[in-house]
């Protein structure tokens, strides 16, 4: 085959390629929860997420919160979050993630949190799904040994929109390899 027909051939499967990963993400309209993207049956992303909406991220079948909003962040109720989790059966994880001054560290405990079994299915969430995406990519390419493309174009879907957190997440990657 030549180059020119094998490149052809893999630019006409994109569009197919992009169709697939996109069905799989699951956008919702979930009152009190900003920009929730179900994944898989094992993860959850979203923005915002009041405290009142806890219940039904329970009821969702979801064992865990993992909170990566910066403690003192506006709407940001650590405490009655953290109660309404245990309230309701789940664990709560907070991994502050500043998307100012990304800290690798967080980094390294977020994929550790959501590849721990005891903690799935496991709702994530920040302000805006953001810091959920670049970290969401960071595991995409380590754990689950995606390609750089696929990684991006899923956390693009889920709320990446910083080019500095998307730079921060692949430079992480490029760090562990």
């Amino acid at each position: 085959m030549s180059l020119t027909r094998l490149a052809f051939t893999t630019l006409a499967a994109l569009p197919l390629a992009t169709g697939v990963l996109m069905a799989q993400l699951q956008k919702e309209e979930i009152a009190g929860i900003r920009n929730f993207t179900k994944v898989d049956a094992t993860v959850g992303c979203a923005g915002a997420t009041e405290v009142a909406a806890i219940p039904e991220i329970a009821k969702r079948g979801y064992k865990s919160i993992l909170n990566l909003r910066l403690e003192n962040e506006r709407g940001n109720d650590l405490a009655a979050s953290k109660a309404a989790a245990e309230a309701s059966g789940m664990t709560y994880i907070h991994l502050p993630f500043n998307g100012s001054e990304p800290d690798p560290k967080v980094a390294d405990a977020f994929i550790a949190a959501v590849a721990d079994t005891a903690n799935q299915p496991v709702f994530i969430h920040c302000g805006s799904a953001n810091r959920v995406g670049a970290l969401w990519l960071a595991k995409r390419m380590l754990v689950d040994k995606w390609d750089e493309a696929r990684a991006v174009e899923e956390a693009k879907a889920i709320g990446l929109s910083s080019e500095a957190l998307q730079a921060f997440a692949l430079e992480y990657v490029r760090s562990k390899g």
